[in-house]
């Protein structure tokens, strides 16, 4: 169970009192660095000597994504595995006789235990957690010797236990719980504090134990700037909690009183996040390491820096005699399903029940739709799906040839000659095949346009010109913070236009984008967003030598300022359906002069959302009361559907799995999405919805290095639900008329 906000303690900050300015400080030279990884977090593991130890690092790329380990002696790859896309990595000491790298992929989403030569993986130590996980951090009780890892991610964490089982290992849940940030987390070794922040100032505490309980969690206080990474060294008398902030890293106290700052030098803009410690003394390295995810100008990777300044510079206590397998190796923690509490009574691991703790329990017992197999893992009954088994399956009909490393959101342009040759329109945000891509109704690739790395596209159709009307492609373009629009041709590819990179206000960064025409007015509007919550609405014009040209008409922050990305115009209703990734589904009204209050649709955590909030887009109905708005939900690969008309009742959730004959693969790490309910052709009678798939799967493992984007029939979406569902949904709807 989440744990409920109000019993999440102490959220009122008291600042330590020390400015950064007033304390000591000193240059911290990156030593060496690793060749180019798209990295986030660091994890040093200590070996029998320094030439044995290693850096295991996450790689966040689509095809090469998974773990690697680099020597801490010069930074050069010595392992990898890849399973897909990776944001976390930790390693654990002694479990069995074994040391562990422990790690999830984003792609499938199951934690996947390796051997420290990161090439052995476990499969007996699979086990699945749906979310979108932002760090990890392993902790080992020192009274049993258990050991154990926090997954967290948008303000859920979830404790694990790893153990060895029958000479094999195996990884069990032990409960859920609700917590502020979950960006960073850090733990002390010595008292099992664990540390937590977010992309904020905020630090807060909580401490790991072996109990299903639920953790009090306390505000530590305020840094100084918002926070990229944590990392605890233990001193000879106490610990010392290192903050990266940037190209900075506060030291502070346990009780986070500012104790000297390092800036990281040899590189230009400068950021690093995920730290870790290497304690030990080398020739090269007397006073031990701190490893880093590394971004600079140039390049991106892990980095090292030798702790020498920090206490030649900084006057602090070194200590070179620390090392992590200071527990019993005998000692292996609980061999139960749960742990013993005073009375000697077990207190079950979630997904346990009855005395001893060997009964399986499923969330709402799946929901009478499956049958429960195994810890909270339902077998569910064709064609549900989910956790709980309450969502419905969806087979795509096709997928898109691959194209791009990170693709992001589509857009569906329906042809004013016939409905059977509209085309798709969908985004790459990476560098690599950073632009626009045109498909055809089967997925087949028509073409690409270079852009500045556009993230959501909109169509806008009949927008007037002098004397002609043009259907525009319309995204934010993060390159070069510009909003970007290009003009659809009469067989729906894209071609330049006057006027088309149109400049955001000043020190603006872009993130999602979409497009509202107004049905009071009939002017044309673009939103952008960018992640401090931020909206800025421009009205669209063209001058009279056929240039565009963009007025800023309005601006106002979405939602509770949390990180946005995708929106959705209602415009028969004057509504504008925002989505912020931690947090919800808003509403808003999207007239220039309307009110910048919302109304709350849905709330992640809510039963019926889920973070990250990624994707909005919105099924026209015969009338402005009918239709559906359709939100995609990040961490849980799925897409959750609300009524357009208020109170937006939860309609149902579905999920994209692989087709039947195994030719397409599931969809996983899902963003962008859309949809219209016009008849198309045979395939799409009651019209199409296209979604963004992080990764392919390849049969034989992995993923490969392009994506695509999965092809579904909106009659096999809702038509499992009921022919009412379909019935709201217009099949003859024109956005031209």
């Amino acid at each position: 169970m989440l744990l409920p906000r109000s019993l999440i303690v102490g959220l009122v900050f008291c600042l330590s009192g020390i400015d950064i300015a007033s304390a000591a400080t000193a240059n911290l030279p990156i030593s060496k660095q690793s060749a180019e990884v798209d990295s986030g977090l660091a994890a040093i593991y200590y070996g029998s000597s320094f030439q044995d130890s290693l850096l295991v690092g996450n790689d966040g790329g689509a095809a090469t994504g998974g773990v690697r380990s680099f020597t801490l002696t010069d930074m050069e790859e010595v392992a990898s595995r890849t399973p897909g896309r990776t944001k976390v990595v930790g390693v654990m000491y002694d479990v069995g006789k074994k040391d562990l790298i422990v790690s999830i992929a984003a792609p499938d989403s199951i934690i996947r235990v390796f051997d420290i030569d990161g090439t052995t993986e476990i499969p007996s130590a699979q086990i699945k957690a749906l979310g979108d996980w932002s760090s990890l951090c392993t902790w080992r009780s020192p009274s049993s010797g258990g050991h154990y890892f926090y997954l967290l991610g948008k303000k859920e964490a979830r404790q694990f236990l790893v153990r060895e089982k029958d000479s094999d290992i195996e990884i069990l849940e032990v409960q859920r719980f609700e917590v502020p940030v979950s960006a960073s987390c850090a733990v002390s070794p010595t008292n099992g504090t664990v540390y937590l922040a977010g992309e904020d100032k905020g630090i807060y505490t909580f401490k790991a134990t072996e109990s299903t309980s639920t953790p009090k969690i306390k505000a530590l206080g305020e840094v100084d700037d918002d926070v990229t990474g944590l990392g605890v060294y233990v001193a000879p008398e106490s610990d010392y909690l290192f903050v990266a902030k940037s190209d900075v890293v506060g030291i502070y106290s346990p009780k986070l009183l500012l104790q000297g700052s390092l800036t990281l030098t040899g590189a230009e803009d400068i950021e690093l996040a995920g730290l870790s410690f290497y304690q030990g003394a080398s020739t090269q390295y007397p006073d031990g390491i701190l490893g880093y995810s590394l971004e600079t100008d140039a390049s991106k990777g892990y980095g090292i820096s030798s702790l020498e300044p920090v206490f030649t510079e900084l006057g602090l206590e070194p200590n070179t005699t620390y090392s992590p397998r200071n527990v019993d190796p005998s000692l292996q923690g609980p061999q139960e399903n749960g742990f013993v509490d005073g009375d000697g009574s077990l207190e079950c691991f979630t997904g346990f029940t009855g005395t001893d703790c060997t009964q399986f329990t499923c969330p709402n017992s799946c929901s009478s739709n499956g049958k429960c197999v195994g810890p909270n893992e339902c077998q569910c009954e064709d064609p549900w799906a989910g956790p709980e088994c309450s969502w419905v399956g969806v087979e795509p009909k096709y997928e898109t040839d691959a194209n791009g490393g990170d693709g992001d959101d589509p857009a569906i342009w329906i042809s004013p000659v016939s409905a059977d040759q509209s085309t798709i329109i969908t985004t790459t945000k990476s560098e690599l095949g950073a632009g626009f891509a045109v498909f055809d109704l089967a997925g087949k690739l028509l073409q690409t346009v270079s852009a500045g790395e556009p993230n959501n596209v909109d169509v806008i159709y009949g927008f007037e010109i002098g004397d002609r009307k043009v259907d525009l492609a319309y995204a934010a373009c993060r390159e070069d913070d510009t909003l970007c629009l290009f003009e659809i041709a009469s067989n729906g590819t894209l071609k330049s236009i006057p006027g088309g990179s149109q400049p955001v206000k000043t020190d603006y960064t872009v993130y999602g984008s979409c497009s509202y025409r107004s049905p009071i007015s009939g002017k044309q509007y673009l939103f952008v967003n960018e992640k401090s919550g931020e909206y800025l609405q421009y009205e669209l014009t063209a001058l009279t030598n056929g240039t565009l040209a963009t007025t800023l008409v309005r601006t106002f922050t979405g939602g509770s300022g949390g990180q946005p990305e995708g929106c959705v115009a209602d415009e028969e209703n004057s509504f504008i359906f925002l989505g912020e990734e931690p947090y919800g589904l808003w509403r808003y009204d999207a007239e220039p002069d309307g009110s910048s209050t919302g109304t709350l649709v849905a709330r992640a955590g809510d039963g019926t959302l889920f973070a990250d909030v990624e994707g909005v887009t919105l099924l026209p109905g015969k009338t402005p009361e009918q239709g559906f708005v359709i939100v995609s939900c990040q961490g849980v690969s799925a897409y959750s559907v609300y009524r357009r008309a208020a109170p937006h009742e939860h309609v149902m959730t579905f999920t994209i799995q692989a087709s039947a004959d195994g030719s397409i693969d599931g969809v996983t790490n899902t963003d962008g999405v859309t949809a219209v309910g016009t008849a198309l052709n045979a395939d799409f009678p009651h019209g199409l919805l296209v979604v963004h798939d992080d990764a392919n799967q390849l049969a034989t493992g992995g993923t490969a290095e392009l994506a695509s984007f999965k092809l579904a029939s909106i009659a096999d979406v809702f038509g499992q639900e009921g022919e009412t569902l379909l019935a709201d949904i217009d099949a003859t709807w024109d956005p031209r008329a």
